[in-house]
């Protein structure tokens, strides 16, 4: 795993900066500590951190083809590589490692643009071929490695793994885009391809960018899709039978590495059927970890400690005490721009763990959207089948009205908590869904920002994420919908965010068998019935696991990676709230409505209500903005624009 970043002149050949280039390179330090390697020639200056993984010896980077005319930086790994090299061999071209990255060198010669087609893996990558005096930009299929790029004013495109090394050149833009505020807000991570800053883009997953010199630059072209068809002749034992195979096969090859190699292990499903499919192909025990949380409401580390048990795998635990909430302006400036995931947390604790005993990492990220493992979505398939009993006409104006009467009962029993489905009765199936997902609903939304962050939005609803996204999805099926739109929207830019973020904080690379590309495809052709039926999410998963875990494992109500945030903010944090959410750094930007701040604030921590999600958010975008404050200079007028 690396780290990426280069500056590329466009329109002439301008020498780069090399000072500016190893900026931006130490700036990502951190995503690849054992080597670093710069390449030069008139108008392109490459950086790239190298974190060794495969061909350790010899894989260094930037790499070239044989003559030099083709160099890449590259970060991630291509797990098919090995089956790569003997055909590319046959077309005449000549190794000289035995490293993915010379199979994307020979791949973009022998293929052009369509090479990483051919690509079974995570990664993102520029490549700069001097003879086409073109750059090509590339990201994986499911967003899993991060690529960031800006055009600048002067003719230069300039391009990273993370935002902070784009930050490094004076050049970059530092306004923050308003539309990327309302979908911050609203998703609590802003959507492909958008930013916090106008004038930077992430290369949205399975994209790739055509740069060449001298022309106007493309657009970003989709290489590939997931197609929800649900047209798979398979019936239960067959599904269950073939699923075990494809789920050994993806682990198989992501268990090559000349590093130490281990696994995340939580006691959840996805990461359990991950272990125990490690175990089966491995004649050492497997080296496992998990976080155990001092408050037992959160704590699930004895699932994990029976799968360790079951298989004798190689276990580390560590504790994280229940007021572990020292990591707010460590996750600010690690995630460069507004993020409200509060299992990042967590998530950089078991990563800090992972990294003292293993080099590489596999999770079971990505288990729950291809497996229908939210709770969410089994909520949703039973409001629509009332949706599908009653009317548009009749559910807006009578579930409205109840949606607006009924009382908010964060407290009570949750079968009383009837408000937010009133409110998704009254909504079409896709306003319903992105309803239910929303951090700050569209009322709270509209309550918080003021004027003139409104006049800036200039009716922009961050719900057109959604919909532009629905209207690709090519399926009329309840589940496979909101299953798409979750692959291309929370996966992305939420749960792999998160991950990248925080692994690469330690150095540690994290691969993810159940993102495997065939395995999403194959799963999109199956029934919905095998993947929710009844109240049971990840129904084939789990009868598929049933010979490799204990039923306690798979049967037991989903926890999820949380922390005890309304108590923090009632609690140890109820002054850090207070001072952030109605001091001056939300108050500069003219952004937000005070009064509503208080309330939020005084109705949390009188217990009137649980209001720790949008506290939460707008904690992490006031530590944004300290940290942003302090780097970099953001033009307040822009902000309102």
């Amino acid at each position: 795993m690396c780290g990426i970043c280069g500056v590329v002149d466009i329109r002439e050949r301008r020498p780069i900066d090399r000072g500016l280039v190893l900026r931006m390179s130490e700036s990502i330090h951190h995503r690849g500590p054992d080597e670093h390697g710069t390449h030069f020639e008139p108008g392109v200056g490459l950086g790239h951190r190298r974190l060794s993984i495969i061909d350790v010896a010899t894989g260094q980077q930037p790499l070239h083809n044989e003559d030099g005319s083709v160099v890449i930086v590259y970060n991630g790994e291509i797990y098919n590589y090995q089956s790569l090299i003997p055909e590319l061999v046959a077309l005449g071209h000549v190794f000289r490692t035995q490293s993915d990255t010379e199979v994307i060198v020979h791949a973009w010669e022998a293929w052009g643009e369509r090479c990483v087609e051919r690509f079974r893996g995570m990664f993102a990558f520029a490549l700069w071929d001097r003879n086409r005096q073109t750059l090509f930009l590339a990201r994986d299929r499911l967003g899993v490695k991060p690529l960031f790029y800006a055009f600048l004013d002067d003719g230069h495109v300039v391009f990273g793994s993370e935002l902070k090394a784009l930050l490094a050149h004076p050049g970059v833009r530092r306004e923050l885009d308003p539309r990327a505020v309302e979908e911050y807000f609203a998703l609590g991570y802003i959507a492909d391809p958008r930013t916090i800053f106008a004038g930077v883009g992430k290369l949205p997953p399975a994209h790739t960018l055509v740069i060449r010199r001298g022309e106007k630059p493309c657009e970003p072209r989709e290489y590939w899709d997931v197609r929800f068809r649900q047209d798979a002749a398979v019936d239960e034992v067959e599904a269950c039978e073939e699923l075990r195979a494809r789920l050994v096969e993806s682990v198989r090859l992501r268990m090559i590495s000349e590093v130490p190699l281990g696994a995340f292990l939580s006691g959840g499903v996805d990461s359990s059927i991950v272990v125990a499919t490690m175990a089966g192909l491995s004649s050492e025990p497997v080296n496992t970890c998990s976080i155990a949380f001092a408050d037992p409401a959160f704590d699930e580390s004895r699932y994990a400690q029976a799968v360790a048990e079951r298989y004798r795998t190689r276990h580390n635990v560590e504790t994280v005490e229940s007021d572990d909430f020292d990591l707010v302006d460590t996750l600010a400036a690690l995630y460069d721009e507004p993020f409200a995931d509060s299992s990042a947390i967590p998530t950089y604790r078991v990563c800090q763990l992972a990294r003292k005993h293993v080099t590489v990492a596999l999770s079971g990220d990505g288990g729950d959207e291809s497996f229908g493992g939210y709770r969410r979505y089994r909520l949703h398939l039973m409001e629509e089948r009332l949706r599908a009993a009653v009317p548009l006409a009749i559910r807006k104006p009578v579930f409205g009205l109840l949606g607006r009467a009924y009382p908010k009962l964060d407290w009570a029993p949750r079968v009383l908590r009837g408000k937010t489905t009133f409110e998704g009765m009254a909504r079409t199936s896709l306003e319903a869904y992105f309803h239910s997902v929303s951090i700050l609903r569209a009322p709270m939304r509209g309550r918080l920002f003021s004027d003139s962050l409104r006049r800036a939005l200039d009716g922009y609803d961050a719900f057109e994420v959604f919909d532009r996204h629905a209207a690709r999805a090519g399926t009329q099926d309840a589940l496979s919908l909101i299953q798409y739109l979750d692959l291309h929207t929370y996966l992305v830019g939420d749960i792999n965010t998160k991950v990248d973020r925080a692994s690469m904080a330690h150095s540690l690379e994290v691969r993810e068998p159940l993102m495997d590309h065939p395995l999403v495809e194959w799963l999109a052709t199956l029934p919905s019935s095998l993947k929710v039926r009844g109240n049971e999410g990840k129904y084939l998963l789990k009868k598929a696991g049933e010979p490799l875990l204990p039923g306690d494992v798979l049967y037991r109500p989903k926890m999820g990676f949380a922390v005890p945030l309304a108590r923090w903010f009632r609690g140890p944090l109820r002054e850090r709230v207070r001072s952030a959410l109605l001091g001056e750094a939300l108050a500069a930007t003219g952004w937000f409505n005070r009064g509503y701040l208080s309330e939020l604030v005084d109705k949390h921590q009188s217990g009137q209500r649980d209001y720790s999600a949008p506290i939460w958010t707008l904690l992490m975008f006031e530590a944004f903005l300290r940290a942003a404050q302090g780097s970099v200079a953001i033009d307040r007028k822009a902000r309102v624009a």
